[in-house]
């Protein structure tokens, strides 16, 4: 699982606005080929001008996100190459990157994965952000935000009773001699 805590601009559900600041966008006065960012397995010149490219462009890693969380496999996007891009994608719903999770709780409408989705509702629980607003957040009725605040309640009590009874245990065997009698 990969955790990051690196402050970012996360682009919104349905945001596109970014792809007119790509260093691939072809203009009238950047004549970028397209095709430069799909080369063959054994075109390197290809693969190293448009990593090269993607090195200088500043929206690289919405690029990158925007293809994992699509399931984009073609193509160069975000510096990566398919090949590269592969592991990601298989990985994408444990990334865990609390800059996303800040963000949607501070209102901003972002791509979530699984493992974001749950540290959203656990942050949410433990900031007694209310049911309503969990709902909205995670584009959820109340009801299912209800039942995933009292699944989390449920989850840090159990956590909570497993540590207590370690503790206990190890205590135990504290006070125990050599024998195994209470000292």
């Amino acid at each position: 699982m990969t955790t990051t805590t690196s402050p970012a601009r996360h682009r919104t559900l349905g945001d596109h606005t970014w792809q007119d600041q790509a260093v691939c966008t072809p203009t009238e006065y950047n004549p970028v080929d397209p095709e430069t960012f799909f080369p063959g397995p054994e075109e390197a010149d290809k693969i190293a001008t448009a990593k090269g490219l993607c090195a200088q462009c500043p929206v690289a890693r919405a690029c990158l996100d925007a293809a994992l969380e699509t399931g984009d496999t073609h193509g160069i996007r975000g510096g990566l190459t398919e090949e590269e891009r592969e592991p990601l994608h298989t990985r994408i719903n444990d990334r865990l990157d609390y800059s996303r999770v800040n963000d949607t709780l501070a209102g901003r409408d972002i791509h979530l994965t699984r493992a974001e989705r749950r540290a959203v509702v656990l942050a949410g629980y433990r900031q007694d952000v209310p049911v309503e607003r969990l709902a909205w957040l995670l584009k959820i009725t109340e009801e299912h935000a209800l039942k995933l605040y009292r699944e989390t309640r449920r989850a840090i009590r159990h956590r909570q009773i497993a540590e207590d009874a370690a503790r206990t245990a190890a205590g135990d065997q504290l006070n125990r001699d050599a024998y195994g009698t209470a000292a």
